[in-house]
């Protein structure tokens, strides 16, 4: 499920800030990145987020910035001076004036103190940087919350519209057999007519009979509004169902699919597409829920 949630600490000694994002995936997968000198974390890291998600793809930022380090001045003075003397020396040795650039001699090897290399305290540090980040997660989690407000008012709509949907089939059911019926009647009058054979009235029931058991979608429907009961009481509980309902949307597809096969009436027909529709629709909302 989208999202996004971000959260700041400052003291004296140390600055964090975390950014957490996350988009629809199918499994859980966390992506990391912070300071290098932090990456042992990142299997404490991961272990956080798990605690709050479960399905989706997590992107991770993690800032972390030492106040008093950015007070202290980062040139290292004996290195940079060694730098200028020997330039001087060798600028005099070939008879040029020497102008020396600050900005390019900070670049020369050793005379910057990489701030990234420095030794921390990582363990004593996490604590803070795992607050920061569980602050980012708990906001995440609001933004979330209201999306899936949203994707379940759309569930429940498209829910809606194959139980409707679904209720017009069970009243037209009973027709498919009754007009195969007098379709078949009618054929076999037109056949009497025009030549002659005969045909027993039991010969007709046991063709009724065959197209009934082969038209029958009873079971089909049955299985449906329970499919349909199930979805709505996954969605109305507080943990995390997407992996239930993928599942029985599935199962929904797979029985709207096979009472359009069977019933062969052009009324059902047209309500079976419309539920086909809202399925796919459902499927496509599921796709971003966790």
């Amino acid at each position: 499920m989208t999202g996004f949630g971000e959260a700041r600490r400052q003291d004296e000694k140390l600055s964090v800030s975390v950014e957490v994002r996350t988009v629809n995936n199918r499994y859980l997968k966390v992506s990391i990145r912070c300071p290098d000198a932090y990456g042992a974390l990142e299997g404490e890291i991961e272990k956080t987020v798990r605690e709050k998600i479960s399905r989706g793809t997590v992107n991770i930022g993690i800032r972390i910035e030492h106040v008093s380090a950015t007070l202290e001045n980062p040139i290292n003075e004996p290195v940079l001076a060694n730098y200028v003397n020997r330039l001087q020396v060798l600028a005099s040795g070939l008879g040029i004036a020497f102008q020396p650039d600050l900005n390019a001699l900070v670049s020369l090897p050793g005379v910057a103190t990489d701030d990234s290399r420095r030794n921390y305290d990582v363990d004593a540090e996490w604590p803070i940087i795992q607050d920061v980040l569980r602050k980012s997660l708990e906001k995440l989690q609001i933004f979330r919350v209201d999306e899936g407000r949203s994707m379940q008012n759309e569930l429940v709509l498209n829910t809606g519209i194959i139980e409707e949907r679904l209720q017009h089939v069970i009243t037209l059911a009973p027709q498919v057999v009754s007009e195969y019926r007098t379709k078949l009647l009618e054929r076999v009058r037109q056949v009497l007519t025009e030549s002659s054979v005969n045909v027993t009235e039991s010969d007709l029931i046991r063709e009724v009979s065959i197209h009934a058991d082969r038209t029958d979608i009873n079971e089909e429907i049955k299985r449906l509004r329970c499919h349909l009961d199930q979805f709505q009481a996954f969605i109305q509980e507080k943990e995390s169902a997407g992996r239930k309902l993928d599942f029985l949307t599935q199962e929904m597809f797979r029985e709207v699919n096979t009472i359009g096969s069977k019933a062969n009436n052009v009324p059902i027909a047209h309500s079976v597409v419309e539920m086909k529709a809202a399925v796919e629709k459902i499927r496509e909302i599921l796709q971003n829920v966790e």
